[in-house]
């Protein structure tokens, strides 16, 4: 405390503003979502399929490419379009990396995304893959791919 009242003292030591003292002091305003890119990333269907198998989960990638049938750069590629329009996070764990969804603090984009999952939800594709990966999760030594894997887990559950 003792910092910021000597900070705002010197503010404009000898007539000029000190930036490093100004900058700490005022209050930046949060960057604004970027409703833009949200949209670019909906607009392709491998990356809702993608979002649709992550839902309330953490999936690891090689679940990805064995339910899609695509190739791990590719689905990766995917993935990293996504994290960009910041609707999704991932977590590395030795060598495998998980993936969830990250909603959005803007209301707007909420809105967007609760729309896009409702509308998921009566795909019938999109339902297969759900059906695929809770397939996969039960008996991953049925899938070479997934041997090793970690089972995807509730978000909740994920420490």
């Amino acid at each position: 405390m003792a910092f910021l009242v000597y900070a705002k003292a010197n503010v404009f030591s000898l007539g000029h503003i000190c930036q490093g003292v100004y900058t700490f002091l005022v209050p930046r305003s949060p960057k604004p979502f970027d409703l833009p890119r949200l949209f670019a990333a909906l607009s392709d269907r491998t990356r809702l399929r993608l979002l649709n198998l992550m839902g309330d989960r953490e999936v690891c990638v090689c679940y990805f490419v064995e339910i899609l049938g695509q190739s791990q750069p590719k689905i990766s590629r995917h993935l990293a379009y996504l994290r960009n329009a910041g609707i999704v996070k991932a977590r590395r764990e030795g060598k495998w990396m998980h993936y969830r969804m990250e909603r959005p603090a803007d209301y707007g984009a909420a809105s967007v995304l609760d729309a896009t999952f409702a509308t998921l939800k009566t795909d019938r594709e999109m339902q297969s893959d759900l059906s695929k990966l809770s397939k996969a999760c039960c008996a991953p030594a049925r899938f070479t791919t997934l041997q090793g894997a970690p089972v995807p887990a509730r978000v909740d559950q994920v420490a």
